[in-house]
């Protein structure tokens, strides 16, 4: 479940600053502390899920991390902190690519989990004999 949270959280964090390019919004120290605040104002202020499941998907669980995304769209802003307008939407398009890559890879990282429960298994029965 922590690969959908993860996917989420970037492409929340994607629109937020491909919004905030659209708009004509420069990158700047000032917008990194705005969203950090709304990051720490959303936290403070969430509600209890009441949604579960959706389709098989744990909807709350996603929705309960999604405070984060604003933290996560500051991210790109302190690596390039005079990025102009134009700039911010090319890096949220960037962090929208690695949430959706993300998402691609779900099934190689259940693979791996998979195959290193095998190894896990058998270790141990051949520690048993």
């Amino acid at each position: 479940m922590a690969t959908m949270q993860v996917t989420a959280l970037c492409l929340v964090a994607a629109g937020i600053l491909l919004a905030l390019g659209v708009a004509g919004v420069p990158a700047s120290l000032a917008l990194v502390g705005l969203l950090l605040v709304t990051a720490v104002g959303l936290y403070l202020t969430r509600p209890a899920p009441r949604v579960q499941y959706v389709l098989g998907i744990d909807v709350g669980s996603l929705l309960s991390v999604l405070w984060l995304a604003p933290a996560v769209a500051a991210l790109p802003l302190l690596l390039e902190p005079t990025a102009s307008a134009e700039e911010l939407q090319a890096l949220g398009g960037l962090v929208g690519l690695a949430g959706m890559a993300n998402y691609f890879l779900r099934p190689v990282y259940l693979l791996a989990y998979s195959a290193l429960e095998l190894l896990r298994e058998w270790g141990s029965e051949s520690a048993g004999r």
